[in-house]
């Protein structure tokens, strides 16, 4: 593989490159090669696997109480009667 070395990148780019690539979990250095690739067509854009976190604060905002209840509800659905299995 060919290395390639960017030269004259201002400190505003240089900022953003790493601040885009941490959003992205990437190396600055993977991040650059990933858009590259994508604007010069070749890699498509994954249009289907985007992550969405607009339903995050539904989840883990149950009370013990209501935890209880509905565990109750869950244990009591899952005895096995022995009457029916003889």
């Amino acid at each position: 593989m060919a290395s390639l070395s960017i030269q004259s990148v201002d400190e505003q780019l240089a900022a953003l490159l790493k601040q885009r690539a941490a959003s992205a979990r990437k190396s600055v250095s993977q991040f650059v090669l990933d858009t590259l690739r994508q604007h010069l067509g070749l890699e498509k854009e994954k249009r289907f696997t985007a992550e969405h976190d607009d339903l995050d604060s539904l989840f883990g905002a149950w009370t013990e109480e209501e935890f209880s209840s509905i565990q109750g509800s869950i244990s009591a659905e899952r005895r096995i009667d022995p009457e029916l299995w003889q």
